[in-house]
Parts: structure tokens; sequence; C-alpha cells
């Protein structure tokens, strides 16, 4: 063996001997400062020692809390669900949680894991860490007793200190907006109701949430293949145009008239929305609500990416008759000892306001939607572009809603009744759900398709029975209107002649005139 060999092994015997006796040395040091030294002194070493070590240190560490406070910290429950869709096959422990009311089971980090990522060319290493904290109580605004967590978590990003401004300015709010779009595809959609328990308590909150299961979509929506892509298509344009919305000063939001007849698909077609665009629903409930203030705490309570909904407006509140609508109330309640002018309620200048004033804008990517039966009964005002954008009329069924709708309930594309059907659907008004009725009534096609044509039948007569009610109705209407301006006409003349005759014994007097007998 070289000299030169015996040399190099001596060296590494003399470090390897060097390294285990500092080792030693530290472990003395660290059991008798851990028994003998008083704790301060303790942490006054660790991080004396540590700063020491970090100035000859290239990496640089963030630390994000899960909660700020009380309050949740977004950056870091957007990093765990940007996490999750990263964790790689090394990884040796995994959380795995689902509620009852999601549909798809959520993997995320556990504590003590660590996940490297490469944006731009950069490593970016995560560590999930936890450090038990003592349970502490607070009290929210509904004068409830909260706790807080009794662990605080925390993720722990670290880096090269030179990409510190690529960490804030593009990693963090790259990762916000991935996990903003991951988020919408995996939630489930909810609807939304008005909780009466919350109604009138300080609850930050007045919304209850359910699962929305409804199944409805644009394929399976018995509506005219032309008015299901105009929808879709608006609805596309719309959620793609924030900097549009920005630019011209505009509120980011859209309305929809829904009209027509009931059973014509005006809830499915929400539905549809809905699911198209995963967007939750708030069903409002106008005649449940006592006050404009009410009114605008429900609005601002509403998420972005929602769907407002207010179904069958022209029978929620009197918009179409407000003069006449705010007689009637005034004269009931005053017969009931109240007085009107102090008793609240949603006015019509009110609700716009939240439709279309300065509350509108208290929130991003909503969607308004407004059902009715008659279109007629509304106030103008609430109609017009900016408020309502695009009015869809709701229909009866036509041919091409009918064969969706064979193809839905019993897989066929084709049958020799459909030429028939077809011709009685374009002179017999029925709607989605009557036709949807019949069909379901049995699974044969050829006795479901017969049954149909008898039910048509049977429709034509109702129809005809109803506008010869409705035609005696007008009728009616007519006469006694006609009545009225004769009886009206009449009044007037008398009183014309009654005020003439008037007129003459006042110009005369009792002196002269008609009545001669009368002068002394």
């Amino acid at each position: 063996m070289s000299s030169s060999t015996e040399s190099k092994i001596a060296m590494a015997k003399t470090v390897v001997s060097t390294i285990g006796s500092v080792a030693a040395a530290a472990m003395v040091v660290r059991s008798v400062s851990r028994d003998y030294l008083p704790s301060e002194f303790q942490d006054y070493l660790y991080f004396g020692f540590r700063s020491f070590i970090n100035k000859f240190s290239t990496q640089l560490t963030m630390v994000i809390y899960e909660f700020e406070g009380f309050q949740e910290n977004e950056i870091y429950i957007a990093t765990e669900l940007y996490l999750a869709a990263r964790i790689s096959p090394q990884i040796h422990r995994m959380k795995i949680t689902k509620h009852t009311s999601e549909k798809n089971i959520t993997v995320a980090m556990e504590t003590n894991e660590e996940v490297t990522d490469v944006y731009n060319g950069v490593k970016f290493k995560w560590c999930l860490l936890s450090n038990k904290a003592p349970t502490r109580e607070y009290y929210p605004n509904d004068g409830m007793i909260g706790t807080s967590r009794s662990d605080i978590r925390m993720l722990e990003l670290t880096f090269h200190r030179k990409h510190k401004d690529l960490a804030l300015n593009e990693y963090l709010p790259f990762i916000l907006n991935d996990s903003k779009t991951m988020k919408q595809e995996v939630k489930s959609v909810k609807l939304f109701t008005v909780d009466p328990m919350m109604m009138h308590s300080n609850s930050p909150t007045m919304w209850a949430p359910v699962n929305l299961d409804h199944p409805s979509t644009f394929a399976t929506l018995a509506m005219d293949t032309d008015v299901k892509e105009k929808v879709m298509k608006d609805l596309d344009r719309f959620i793609q145009r924030r900097e549009y919305y920005r630019n011209v000063g505009k509120a980011w939001k859209r309305g929809y008239l829904l009209y027509g007849p009931p059973g014509t698909g005006k809830s499915s077609l929400i539905a549809a929305m809905a699911n198209y665009l995963n967007f939750d629903i708030y069903d409002l409930e106008l005649t449940d609500i006592r006050s404009n203030s009410e009114l605008r705490k429900l609005l601002v309570g509403t998420a972005n990416r929602s769907i407002l909904v207010v179904e069958d407006i022209d029978c929620s509140v009197e918009f179409h008759d407000r003069e006449g609508a705010e007689a009637a109330r005034s004269f009931a309640l005053q017969n009931q000892g109240w007085d009107y002018r102090e008793t609240p309620k949603v006015t019509l200048s009110g609700f716009l306001n939240f439709i279309d004033g300065l509350w509108s804008s208290c929130g991003d990517e909503r969607i308004i939607i407004f059902t009715t039966n008659r279109k007629d009964k509304l106030d103008p005002a609430l109609l017009r572009p900016g408020r309502m954008d695009i009015h869809i009329n709701m229909s009866y069924c036509t041919p091409c809603g009918f064969q969706l709708l064979a193809s839905n309930y019993l897989g066929i594309t084709e049958h020799n009744l459909f030429e028939e059907i077809e011709d009685l659907i374009c002179k017999v008004e029925v709607t989605p759900a009557e036709v949807a009725e019949q069909l379901l009534k049995d699974g044969d096609p050829d006795i479901a398709l017969s049954g149909l044509i008898d039910f048509f039948d049977v429709k034509s007569k109702e129809n005809e029975e109803v506008k010869a009610k409705a035609n005696k109705e007008e009728l009616a209407k007519a006469n006694a209107k006609i009545e009225d301006e004769v009886a009206l006409k009449n009044n007037e003349e008398k009183t014309q002649i009654e005020m003439n005759e008037i007129h003459l014994i006042s110009s005369n007097g009792f002196s002269g005139g008609p009545y001669p007998s009368l002068r002394m």
C-alpha cells in the first residue's frame, strides 16, 4: 500500500473520530442543558445556534399557518388542495377524508410529510407541520360559545432565497388560481334556501345548504336545440368576460327571465345551468322577507359563482301593480289597528337596487334568474336590459322536444307513430311535463306512444273547454265594462241635468223666473 493511500485513510479516521467526538459532546451538552439549564436559557441557545447556522444557508423558508386568529388562511387552503394533486408515489402517509355532503374522497398531506414541486424550473419543498396548543374559547356573533382547535397546523415552503420574488409574485398566485379551478371541478353543487331559524338572529348567514342532486343537463333537456345552444353560448361567453365587465365598468352578472306556462321546464333549465357551470343555487322566496334591509343581508350573503333564483316573481311581490297593492295593503293593515307607514316591506326600488344598483357590485360572476307564468304582469322596470338581459320563452312541447323525450324515456330515436305525434304536437298545446308523464306510464314504446296519442284527444277537448270558458269570461267582462260605461254616462248626464237646474235656480232667485208663485 502506498504512503499516499495510508495518509488518506489516516485522515479519514481522524475526521470520523472528530465527528464522533463532537457528536458525543453535543449529546452530553444537550442532556446537561435539558436537566440543569432554565427553559428560557435553552431557547436562547437554540435560537442563537439556529441564527448562526442560517447565516451560512442559502435557503429561505416561508411559514403559512392554517388560521390567522379565527379566520381561515386562503393561501393555506389553496395550497392544501394544490399539493393533494401533486403527492408523489414515494410518500408514505396520506390523510383521507370524506364528508357526508360531498361525493368525492379527499386526499391530503399528513403531518411531517414533504412534497417537492417544480415551478418554472425552480424546486419548492413543502412540509406540513403541527404544534399542540391549548384549546381556546371564543364568542362569535351569534352569542354561542365556540372553541378553537387544539393543534396549530402550518405549511413550510423552502426554496433558494434568490427566488423570493418568484415565489411571492408568481408561484403563490399561481397556486391560488389553480386551486380555485380544481375546487370548482370537484365540488358538489348545492341548493341554498333561507333558514327561518337564522332569519332574525345575529348569525352571519341565513342560508342553509343541501346537495343539489337534480340530474337535469342540457343533453336531457326537452327544448329546441337552437334555444339550448343559445343559452350555452351565452353562459360560456359570460364566464370568460371578467376583464371585459371590469373595463366597461359593469358588475359581473347576468340576468335571465324564463317565462311560459307551468310544466314547460323552467326549473329543469335552472338545474341544467347550475350543473353546466357547477354553480350553487340560492332560492329566494320574496314573500318570506319583511324589509329591504333583510333582503340586502340575504343577497350579500350569497357567494360568487352562484345563481340567484326568484321563482314565480309575478306571484311573489306585487311589483306589477305597485299603487293598487300599496293601497290595498295599507287599508288591510289599518283595519287591524296597524300603522302601515311604519311596517317594513320590500319595495320595487329596493329590489332593483340589489339587481342593478350599487349593491349589485358586491360579488362577482353571478347569475340572476326570474321565472314567471305571466310575463305581461311584470313591471317594465324589471324587464329592461341590464336587469333581465336574456328573455327565454319556455314554450309548449315541440317536435324536437318530443324526440328528445322519447329518447330519454323510451330509448328510441324513431318509430312509425312519430310522424302522427309530431303533427298532433303542432296542433295541440301540451307541455313537456305532460308528454313525459305519458311516456312514463309504460316501458313498451308501442303502448306508451299509443297512450300519448289518446292523451292528445283528451287534451284537445280540455284546451277547447278552457278557451271557451276564457272567451265566456272575457265576453262577460266586456259586457260588464260596457254596462259600467253606460251607467257612468247616465250618471254623468243626470248629474249634469241636476247641475243645470241648480244653476238656473241660483241665477233666477226666488223673485222671478220659472217660480212666479214664490214671489211676495
